[in-house]
């Protein structure tokens, strides 16, 4: 299968991946970005401990590694409505907080809005970049006081 896009190419802005270290346990980490990320404008549709689930069921042994799934409903709303419900495939944004070391979390995240434009699945036109510009700024908000 040949890619539509050379990911070699593309680079941190392309895909609004943004980055964190903080220096606290796993979870206090995981308290203060839930926190953060609501305080922006975030609801935390849904969460899970991928790490959790892999070291019960397959006994991966693998670090603390925590995923919400945060949502802002206004911009989730308009984002159906231009992609014509499309986007939904990838909701909710997730916001990774993995352990590094201990006391030491990275907590990640892309913009499935601005992968969806790169992929296709979202239109290339002013409407979609007004909603990428506002979910931008949330994230730049949370991100700003993690």
């Amino acid at each position: 299968m040949t890619l539509p896009i050379d990911p070699t190419e593309l680079d941190a802005e392309d895909i609004g991946e943004k980055r964190a270290t903080l220096d606290m346990d796993h979870e206090a980490a995981v308290e203060h970005v839930r926190e953060t990320f609501v305080d922006a404008g975030f609801g935390i549709a849904t969460e899970f401990s991928p790490s959790e689930l892999l070291n019960e069921k397959i006994d991966a042994d693998r670090d603390p590694y925590y995923v919400l799934g945060a949502c802002n409903p206004a911009v989730a709303d308009r984002a159906l409505d231009a992609t014509d419900g499309r986007l939904g495939g990838l909701f909710p944004c997730n916001v990774v907080i993995r352990e590094v070391e201990p006391g030491r979390q990275e907590v990640y995240h892309v913009s499935i809005m601005r992968i969806a434009r790169l992929v296709g699945m979202a239109p290339d036109d002013e409407t979609m970049a007004e909603i990428i510009a506002d979910t931008g700024e949330y994230v730049e908000e949370a991100y700003s006081n993690l």
